[in-house]
């Protein structure tokens, strides 16, 4: 099973515009990220052709409605799902993955017993967000930590445009 654990996006859009080079069939589900916000991955991966679905309400903590979040999330899994199995991608990113099971919106064990069993063996299947479940460490083929040493954030400067977003 090809499954990879990414601390950040960023290198899973570098996995994605790799895969891209060499002909596979890409695409990014974000679980957190709202459609409305014109993310610079989702503006640049259009140029490409690539497919980036933005299936959350935003930042949790900016969130109006936490129900109507949770209930986003769930339904982005089954959006997830179908594409797993029917989407014909050859791999296939799940953006900010571990928010829902960090907020209690989806069951680790059960999402990890359903790739166990419907996951065709040919998908790469990459998930990112911090503090994987450990049911998803298990399955993974390689796992990664990005931990944040240094951010201009800590100096009071906000988010950038093409950096943070």
């Amino acid at each position: 099973m090809h499954r990879r654990w990414q601390g950040q996006n960023h290198r899973s859009l570098g996995m994605m515009f790799r895969a891209l080079g060499h002909g596979m069939r890409v695409a990014m589900l974000q679980f957190m990220k709202s459609p409305d916000a014109g993310y610079g991955e989702y503006q640049a991966a259009k140029r490409f052709g690539v497919e980036i679905l933005q299936l959350g309400d935003g930042c949790t903590w900016n969130s109006a409605d936490l129900n109507q979040s949770a209930a986003l999330a769930v339904q982005a899994w089954e959006q997830a799902k179908e594409r797993i199995v029917n989407g014909g991608d050859d791999l296939l990113v799940l953006d900010e993955f571990t928010f829902p099971f960090h907020f209690g919106w989806l069951d680790a064990a059960e999402a990890a017993d359903w790739l166990k069993t419907y996951k065709p063996q040919n998908l790469h299947l990459v998930v990112t967000g911090r503090g994987a479940p450990s049911e998803f460490l298990e399955l993974a083929d390689l796992a990664t930590d990005a931990m944040e040493i240094k951010h201009p954030y800590q100096r009071g400067v906000q988010a950038q445009a093409g950096i943070e977003f």
